[in-house]
């Protein structure tokens, strides 16, 4: 029986297979990074074990100083999650090497299945040769032979883009997961991705726990994830079902898994198999009333499975919160994440909690917010309606995007496909403040700042605020008088310094409001109190390039120089920042007049990074 486990991994999922070691009695172990000091997922472990560096080169990659955090803590187990090491055959034999019981599948399965081109072979599939790649076999998908989570991919639709997709490729992958090998395949521009959870034990049992759809992606990484895969006909599903229980017998896997396919016209292509537990496992959960995290424990433990999965129930749909910002080009986000809370009734899995800082090194998802409910209809409800009303106060996240994704007719009727961004993110991304959510922010803070009351007998000037919301500034106007705060065309019915209700039109609506420094949040409206006279010498150049996150430039495009002229869209700079790299591209065409990047710097968002005067017409 397994008594102490070590998780090798961090956030979310350290936390999720904690609490479930927690409810089976076992002692758990936690290994973090300096940066991860003091994160969530250190302080729910019995104990932790520092691993010294920042970097995932330098961490939660090494394999080694993983073991030896294992045995020095008295473990004798360890569960790797997902992500960094998770499918990495040596790191298996490593852990076994060392006496432990390893929760996953063998050393001989991961090798088999996790290199993606291994895999197809395997299933008898064989990518394109890169050297051969014609315009006829385009558009073409590069992608990272190890690995998941969307790094390493990059769609190629023009020729003359290959190879300087394949150099991109080979450094994120190299970069995430410590292997730079990439591939070649076709891009099916319309297909559905629809996945497989698998379940095997030792005694030859294995369970194919239905299907999941996960076609709403960016930068190729799951974004909702929803099981059952909705509107599939009988016989395909029976067909997923087989190749994925073919898949498993294949290598003689042992464990949770996850075999993905991309469906197109009715057909099903597979894409590779996940020799571990995935992001989107809790909705598998929800449906079949399982633990997958419990099962994979009494799997490495011997038990034997019973002959058939329980039945399925009801709809599960889930939704990644993000520390991005969807209209900037998914530009992740940093900062103090100062409060996060979902209604009852939906399950939140999370590594942080209030007041922990958002940092650059790593995923910055946040939380997945999952809904169970009898139907799609209803799940699918549910969850919009959770998001919207969740308090998620700090850096910019992508919530607007997923209330308004699934709401959005395409996905509500089963229709979206892994191109549902590529159609409809401005529609989705369009500014849609609340008018009055900057009035709001003012009244509470009068009276937050104590300056409620001084009203004269003769009129005197409005109170003025300034707010930057949705990218643009609002100004708010007020006054004090005998009756209390007064504001042009709008009641103000109650105003302190947490709740405003203000009634406009005959409508009544109530505003929490909730302020960090200049940070102000009003509902689910995010502003940025700013200065009422701003400062002339913060103004900057037309044509400045401001770094949009921290990270580090990564590279300068060949050549670059002040003086050099440049076409609008052109890369110009390169950063990476949470594993994933960003461009930063001429707003104009024009001449390059400063240039203040160079290669391997350190930059913070807002940084200057170069300008850019357009060419008069």
């Amino acid at each position: 029986m397994i008594s102490t486990v070590l998780v090798a991994n961090r956030g979310e999922i350290a936390c999720r297979i904690f609490r479930t070691c927690a409810a089976l009695g076992i002692r758990t172990v936690a290994v973090h990074s300096d940066a991860d000091a003091g994160a969530l997922h250190t302080r729910v472990a019995d104990t932790t074990v520092r691993l010294p560096g920042a970097a995932p080169a330098d961490t939660y990659l090494r394999g080694d100083l993983i073991v030896k955090a294992a045995l020095a803590a008295g473990a004798d187990a360890v569960h790797p999650g997902y992500g960094f090491l998770s499918e990495n055959p040596g790191f298996a034999r490593a852990v076994l090497d060392a006496g432990l019981t390893w929760i996953g599948p063998p050393p001989d399965a991961i090798e088999a299945m996790a290199s993606k081109t291994r895999a197809k072979r395997l299933m008898g599939l064989s990518p394109l040769d890169e050297a051969a790649v014609t315009d006829a076999d385009l558009p073409v998908l590069v992608k990272a032979a190890a690995g998941g989570g969307g790094r390493g991919m990059r769609i190629v639709r023009h020729l003359h883009q290959l190879q300087a997709a394949l150099e991109a490729a080979r450094t994120e992958a190299a970069s995430a997961f410590g292997d730079g090998e990439v591939f070649v395949e076709p891009y099916l521009e319309h297909g559905r991705h629809v996945e497989v959870q698998i379940l095997a034990d030792t005694h030859g049992t294995v369970w194919p726990l239905g299907t999941r759809d996960c076609s709403l992606q960016r930068r190729h990484q799951k974004v909702i994830e929803e099981a059952p895969a909705p509107a599939l006909p009988d016989a395909l599903i029976q067909e997923l079902h087989a190749l994925a229980v073919r898949a498993a017998r294949a290598v003689s896997y042992v464990g949770a898994g996850t075999v993905e396919f991309l469906v197109a016209d009715g057909r099903a292509h597979f894409l590779e198999m996940n020799t571990r537990l995935q992001v989107e496992h809790p909705v598998t959960e929800e449906v079949f009333g399982l633990d997958l995290v419990a099962e994979q424990i009494r799997v490495a433990e011997g038990h034997a499975l019973d002959t058939t999965p329980p039945p399925a129930r009801g709809h599960a749909i889930e939704a990644r919160l993000y520390a991005e910002d969807p209209a900037h080009d998914w530009a992740p986000q940093t900062g103090t994440l100062h409060h996060l809370a979902v209604p009852a009734g939906v399950r939140l899995d999370t590594g942080y909690s209030d007041g922990d800082p958002i940092g650059v090194h790593y995923d910055p998802m946040l939380a997945k917010v999952v809904a169970h409910a009898p139907t799609r209809a209803e799940a699918v409800r549910k969850l919009a309606g959770a998001l919207e009303r969740a308090a998620i106060h700090g850096p910019v996240t992508n919530r607007d995007l997923l209330v308004r994704s699934l709401r959005h007719e395409e996905f509500t009727a089963a229709r979206a496909d892994t191109g549902f961004y590529d159609r409809h993110l401005p529609e989705l991304t369009a500014p849609a403040p609340d008018a009055h959510a900057p009035l709001a922010a003012a009244l509470a803070d009068a009276h937050g700042r104590s300056r409620f009351g001084g009203w004269r007998n003769v009129p005197s000037q409005p109170q003025v605020k300034r707010y930057a919301m949705a990218g643009e500034e609002h100004e708010v106007h007020y006054r004090h008088t005998r009756q209390g705060l007064t504001a042009d065309g709008v009641r103000i019915v109650h105003a302190d310094a947490h709740r405003v209700v203000l009634e406009a039109d005959g409508v009544q609506r109530t505003y929490e409001v909730a302020r960090y420094g200049d940070q102000v949040h009003v509902g689910a409206t995010r502003l940025t109190a700013l200065p009422r006279f701003p400062d002339p010498a913060a103004q900057l150049a037309p044509g400045s390039l401001l770094a949009p996150m921290p990270g580090t430039v990564v590279r300068i495009a060949e050549g670059l120089t002040e003086g050099a002229a440049v076409e609008a869209g052109r890369p110009l700079i390169w950063l990476e920042a949470m594993k994933m790299q960003h461009q930063i591209t001429a707003p104009v065409t024009g001449t390059l007049t400063a240039l203040h990047a160079e290669a391997g710097q350190q930059v913070e968002p807002g940084m200057l990074l170069a300008v850019v005067q357009e060419t008069s017409s």
